[in-house]
This record gives C-alpha cells, structure tokens and sequence, in this order.
C-alpha cells in the first residue's frame, strides 16, 4: 500500500505510541493515535476512512476488547491487531472470537509488526476487490451466485448477458461440479421470463423408463401405478426456462421426443391422444462427448444441432486462474451465515494446500470442503489439519507423473494425458496468456493453439 494508508493506533504509552510511528513513517502511513478506549471509540464514529486498526488490550475508559468488537460493527473489512502486555491464552482467544486479525505480545519485534501489518492490509485489500467485483458483476450482469474475475469466466458471462434475453436453446458444456445449473439460472433471471418459472431436471438420475413420464406427464391409466393425470416439466415449465441436466444420458426414443417439442412446441403425455403446446426456453447441459456420440450412433445429430444453437464452456476450476481466493471468500462467507460462526483467520498451510490441489470435483468439491473447515472450524480458525484424508489421498495422487504398470496401460491415453497437464501447468504459469504459455514450452503459438483446441482448453 502506499502513502495513503490512515492507521487508528490505541495505546496509553507514550513510549509505545512513539515507536510504533517511527515505525510507520518511512512507509508514508498517517497515524492517528488515542490514549483512551473511549477516545477511541469517538474517533470510530467520527472517522470511516481507517485501513488499518492497532489497539492495546488493557485501556483507560473502555477495553481493547470493545474497541476491536466497536470497529468490527462499524467496519467489518477493516483489520485489527492487538498488541498487549498481557500475553495469556485467555486474552488471544478472546481478541479471535472478537473479530482480531492477529494478536501480538509485548514487548515486540518490529519486523513482526511490519509483516502483521502487511498481511492485514492485504486482507483489506482482498476483501475490497473482491466486494468491488461482486458488486461491478452483479451491476452488469445480475449474476448473484457466479463467482470469477478471469478471462475465461469473465467470457462465460459476456456470453450469457448477450444469449439471455433471446429464445435461442443454449447448450452448456463442462466437466463436473462447475456450476452449469448455476448458468442456467442466469440465463433464465437475465431473460424476459425471469418471472416465470424455472424447472430443472438431472437426466442422469432417473431411470429411462421413468424419465418420459417426468418430461412429458401421463394420464390415468397409462401404465401400472398411474392412478391419476400428471402434468410432465415441460407443461410445468410453460413461458419460462426448462433446464435439462445431463441431456447426453437420454434415450434415443426420448430423443426423438425431446426433437418434436423443441421443432414444434408441443407433445402428447404418456398414454394420451391429445396434444400439450407448450412455449418454453430450453437449457441444456452435458459433460458428455456429444460428437462422439453421433458418430456411435447413441445421439441423434439434428437433435445436437437444436440444443447447440450457442454452447457455452464452463472452463473447470484448475483452468480458472485466480478465482480460487475468490470462491474461498464468498463460500466462507456464506457458511458463516448458514452456520452462525465467525471464521477470523484462514492459515496459509490451508490455502496453499488449495492452491495446489487439481480439483477434479471442481467448484462443487471446493464448496463441500470449505463448508467442512467453516463447520470444524474452532476458535474461528482455519488451517490444514481441517482438511479430509480423501482430500490428502488425491492430492498426493495427483502429484505422481508416471502410472504403474502392473495392469498395463494404455500408452497414447497416458501420452494425451500428460500433455493436457503440461499445457494446464503452461496456463497457469503465465496467467493464462497463450503467448507466453506457448513460450514457456517452446512451441509456436499456432501449434500451442491447435493443441488447445484439441484438448478443447479453449
């Protein structure tokens, strides 16, 4: 930070107050002082612009305690320290559970304050942008629960702010676990339907004998256990967003079904003789290989071409550069909420074990775990011990480079395979810039490009 840094500093010791501003001065921070928990608490309501707060424990007037709890009411993003004589277990946790960002005895180093210092004001700094790009997200795009700020996700809801408000079916395609439902949602509250309903339905979890009577509805009679008339999603779905999960998992028969509602908007129920017409935007997702299906013959080809009228790449968390301290910040804080707690500290062992995590569940997997650590959490502090064995075990896992091969394997599988790890890696180390990622492995960028669009990284 620069110059422009205010510092509340609240000690009753002169000697203290003069070190800690010599300390500070070099840097070109202001700092503003009182001698009283009370005068400080008068400075809080008075003054907003703070970035930093630094308070004894034992106080004329008032506590240090009820200076941090006063500041964190009033200034939640606004960083406190506690520096106090009086070193005791008792006195830290009580500092934590009161919203401390770190607490420090006397007497003190003054290169442990530097670096507290820095770490809270780059706390502050992370809280503000990340606020700062919820709030520019949500201004433009309406996006509520879509978290991100890199290129490929900042794509993601340009996409989406251009196809929602048309009628155009919208083809969502990634791995899973990246939120494809969460799209959809934005498509449908992006779109002139957003008053109307949105159903969803995950193909992949019922039976293909059950699946038709879930889309489409039955009447009485139609098989045995249809004792009454039951409207189908899309009949419940009618003027608003029907959201299809999983569209890669259904039958050719229903297939064939699903291509006369989308051609002709309207359908018969099972067992019925009389047509439903229906007026209804249908989202559909997969991380199946849909053109491989065709070629197999277990997907209909005019079909993938009305879902796939504009396909949108949901790009998996590994490929998400920088939008891991994002995600960990807005789950955090939505299971504090969820939860009733305060989480003060995130240790560095725990994010860097994130950091070096492949996510193979993606953004799913990293909300489960974090809502774990929030959960177990004690004294409102996380660190890696919160972290499962079954995390551990495939973190190591995906540190090995050769497989085993006491069961064969199949080498041009392993070759692919290492190759889309060493381009990931190539990405993630240049910020995903093609350019410099193609320079990192030598090669050209046209010939790094094409090798994106055959892993389909793009």
């Amino acid at each position: 930070m620069d110059g422009k840094v205010k510092i509340l500093l609240v000690e009753d010791e002169p000697v203290v107050q003069d070190v800690l501003k010599r300390l500070f001065r070099p840097r070109g921070y202001k700092v503003k002082t009182a001698d009283r928990g009370d005068t400080a608490l008068v400075e809080l309501e008075a003054q907003s612009d703070f970035d930093l707060i630094i308070t004894d424990l034992n106080l004329p007037g008032v506590s240090g305690i009820e200076v941090i709890t006063k500041a964190k009411t009033l200034y939640p993003e606004v960083p406190v320290v506690l520096i106090t004589a009086f070193a005791t277990i008792d006195s830290a946790v009580a500092a934590m559970k009161a919203g401390a960002f770190d607490y420090l005895p006397k007497p003190f180093n003054n290169e442990q304050v530097l670096m507290v210092v820095d770490k809270a004001l780059a706390q502050k700094r992370l809280l503000q942008e990340n606020r700062r790009l919820r709030e520019a997200l949500d201004d433009r795009y309406g996006f509520e629960s879509l978290v991100g700020r890199s290129d490929a996700m900042i794509e993601v809801f340009e996409l989406i702010r251009q196809a929602a408000p048309s009628t155009a079916t919208i083809l969502i395609r990634g791995e899973s676990g990246t939120g494809k439902e969460l799209i959809a949602r934005a498509v449908h509250h992006n779109s002139p339907r957003a008053g109307k309903p949105f159903v969803a339905l995950n193909a992949g979890s019922i039976p293909t004998d059950l699946l038709e009577s879930q889309l489409f509805g039955h009447v009485k009679g139609a098989f045995t256990g249809a004792l009454a008339d039951k409207k189908g999603l899309f009949e419940l779905a009618h003027q608003g967003t029907f959201f299809l999960d999983e569209v890669g998992n259904i039958s050719l028969e229903i297939q064939a079904k699903l291509l006369r509602v989308l051609q002709e908007k309207a359908f018969m129920p099972v067992g019925s003789t009389e047509t439903v017409e229906v007026d209804v935007r249908l989202v559909c997702a997969t991380n199946a290989d849909l053109e491989k299906m065709i070629e197999d013959g277990s997907f209909r080809e005019d079909l993938y071409y009305r879902l796939n009228v504009i396909e949108v790449h949901i790009p998996a968390l590994r490929e998400r550069g920088g939008d891991l301290p994002l995600l960990i910040d807005y789950f955090v804080d939505k299971y504090e909420t969820a939860n009733s707690k305060k989480i003060v500290k995130i240790e560095p062992d725990f994010i860097a074990a994130l950091e070096k995590y492949a996510w193979p569940g993606n953004v799913r997997e990293l909300e489960n775990l974090i809502e774990r650590a929030v959960v177990l959490a004690r004294d409102g502090i996380v660190d890696s011990s919160l972290l499962p064995p079954s995390f551990r075990q495939k973190s190591e896992r995906g540190r090995d480079i050769l497989p085993s091969l006491d069961t064969g394997v199949n080498f041009q599988e392993q070759i692919q395979a290492y190759e889309r790890a060493l381009i990931l890696q190539a990405l993630e180390k240049s910020g995903n810039v093609q350019k410099a990622a193609a320079a990192l492995l030598g090669l050209k960028t046209t010939t790094f490009s094409e090798m994106l669009k055959r892993h389909k990284l793009r």
